[in-house]
């Protein structure tokens, strides 16, 4: 197996993880904007860290990288922390593995978009299975109060998760542009690099939003440290894997891999939370898992 999906997996578990623990802490105790600044303000010393580390262990040559990848990484970067912010807002809407399904409309986009930034084609089958996880995600936005016609289609929860997932389909994109800007043959070491720059920088303006609007929420994501502390460290290891993906592989197919997180989220929802999944729900994942699946074999 190679080792790009082995990467997009284990990037799917962790996030699947995170968005448990995300979820958690936005009903107990931090706001949708503190849940998300949890997951930087622990991680971004992390990687900085470890990037030192590798560096110091390696001594690889390393040139500034050009002026596209600061750019890609701070796209990347404010889109990320804009979708993490609606992924936290609707998973207070809807229950866990239905939130991250519909979130799923990113692996729709995300061809799209690497199509107009990176020139990255997609063919009409592709497009076909496309469109059939569009009806999936439509499927799934229908809304319990019985609201029928396009109503069910205008629902918060329709709107968060497709908009969560546009922004991380230019997230993803974009980090993979950035790491392609870098000047190495070690995937590890370019993983690195625009990790450590991109969490970093989120990090940092995340602080500064919570100082003017939100005053005293960093000081509520210091004391939750033990279950924030968790948030840090999966969103970690999960950043780091997605990024190692991307600079082996399209952004779309690493997304497409990726989407076993749904396998996850059902089990975390029954397992943990105990929310039940409603039949119209398992009718538009598995549309949109069927659409994930032929995808992939297309790739």
């Amino acid at each position: 197996m190679e080792i790009w999906i082995l990467a997009s997996i284990a990037a799917a578990l962790f996030q699947s993880i995170r968005f448990m623990l995300q979820k958690y802490l936005s009903q107990a105790a931090l706001s949708a904007t503190g849940a998300t600044f949890a997951r930087f303000v622990y991680s971004a010393p992390l990687s900085v860290i470890i990037l030192l580390c590798v560096i110091w262990w390696l001594r690889p040559e390393i040139n500034v990288p050009a002026t596209a990848f600061w750019a890609y990484g701070l796209i990347g970067g404010v889109a990320q922390i804009i979708a993490t912010v609606c992924t936290v807002m609707l998973l207070r809407l809807r229950n866990l593995a239905v939130g991250m399904t519909l979130i799923k409309s990113e692996i729709l986009l995300t061809a799209f978009v690497g199509y107009v930034a990176l020139g990255e084609r997609i063919s009409s089958a592709e497009l076909f299975t496309i469109t059939l996880g569009v009806i999936g995600v439509l499927v799934l936005s229908k809304p319990m109060d019985g609201a029928i016609g396009w109503r069910r289609f205008l629902t918060p929860s329709a709107a968060l998760g497709l908009f969560a997932g546009t922004l991380f389909a230019v997230s993803a994109v974009c980090y993979r542009g950035a790491t392609l800007e870098v000047d190495s043959d070690l995937p590890l070491l370019r993983a690195l690099i625009t990790l450590a720059f991109v969490t970093t920088m989120q990090m940092v303006g995340l602080w500064i939003w919570l100082c003017l609007r939100e005053p005293g929420e960093t000081g509520r994501v210091l004391i939750a440290w033990r279950s924030a502390g968790f948030i840090g460290l999966s969103s970690l290891a999960g950043s780091l894997c997605w990024f190692v993906a991307f600079t082996l592989q399209n952004a779309a197919y690493v997304k497409a891999v990726g989407q076993v997180e749904l396998i996850f989220g059902i089990m975390i929802t029954l397992l943990i939370f105990r929310e039940r999944i409603g039949r119209h729900e398992y009718m538009g994942m598995a549309l949109l898992s069927t659409s994930i699946v032929g995808l992939v074999m297309l790739t």
